[in-house]
């Protein structure tokens, strides 16, 4: 099977979740192979720039009144997302960790995974 029918697979049998998952997965492998790098390699500041675009569209999307997310979590994505943009910036300006901004998406990747089906007895 060729790689362009694998992702066409993929993408036709995930549902939202999944594809959340995956992109915070690929999002955070990124950041994860930038930590140690100069704060102009263009590794840093290409994973830097994917993950801040990926929270500023979850947020634009939070934002929307056709979400169906409860209020409060859409307000708390929300203000991750501004978060997460100032502390990139500090990281690129200031040399600031990348570790703050791996474990706020790993922690997200725990809450959209999918839970461990309970035992049938």
């Amino acid at each position: 099977m060729s790689l362009k029918a694998y992702q066409k697979t993929q993408q036709v049998t995930e549902n939202p979740r999944e594809t959340e998952y995956r992109l915070f997965g690929q999002v955070t492998r990124a950041l994860m192979d930038a930590v140690g790098s100069a704060p102009t390699d263009h590794k840093l500041v290409d994973a830097i720039d994917w993950n801040r675009r990926m929270w500023s569209t979850l947020a634009a999307d939070c934002a929307s009144d056709d979400n169906k997310l409860p209020e409060q979590l859409r307000a708390s994505i929300i203000s991750l997302s501004i978060f997460v943009s100032k502390y990139s910036s500090q990281v690129i300006r200031e040399g600031a960790e990348l570790d703050t901004l791996i474990d706020i998406n790993k922690t997200i990747m725990e809450g959209l995974s999918p839970k461990a089906e309970p035992a049938l007895v």
